[in-house]
């Protein structure tokens, strides 16, 4: 099995993410760079949430955040208390396509449920084939569409 880490995100790796925000493949699914930069970087300080540089091998390629479903306004519906949300991307461009995604975000979510979390819940816009396909390979099922701030998304779930 592949080691990933997950390395808690500082003020060091803003310029890293902000370099993965402007990849084309981020941008996609993420949307404009700018205001994403300033959200993740905003989140620094946020303290329900965690921030994560993904790892393998030594090499930096992704970013994972995790956050108390409950202090988010998210449009997800009810869930157990401790229930913890995602978002996560691959930033470096040779990373993709290559089983990764599936796999870090396995290894995270089990690690997060082991950790006393009853339910993980991620929301990919439902057109993007690439993050569905990589949550339900790290066991997450889809739980039906949600109307959320940022628009109509695919609810999926992965409980403990």
């Amino acid at each position: 099995m592949t080691a990933y880490s997950f390395r808690p995100m500082t003020a060091a790796d803003l310029p890293l993410v902000q370099r993965w925000l402007q990849q084309p493949h981020v941008v996609e699914w993420w949307g404009d760079p700018d205001e994403q930069y300033r959200l993740v970087s905003g989140d620094l300080d946020e303290a329900a949430m965690d921030q994560f540089i993904v790892s393998i091998g030594g090499r930096d390629f992704g970013y994972i955040q995790c956050y108390d479903l409950s202090d988010w306004n998210s449009g997800f519906g009810a869930h157990p208390k401790g229930t913890r949300g995602i978002d996560q991307f691959i930033g470096e461009p040779d990373m993709v396509d290559r089983g990764h995604g599936s796999a870090f975000i396995r290894a995270f979510i089990e690690r997060t449920l082991a950790n006393g979390a009853p339910r993980v819940v991620t929301d990919p816009d439902p057109v993007n084939a690439r993050a569905v396909r990589a949550y339900e390979k790290a066991g997450f099922a889809r739980a039906g569409l949600v109307d959320t701030p940022d628009g109509i998304a695919l609810l999926m779930v992965r409980d403990a």
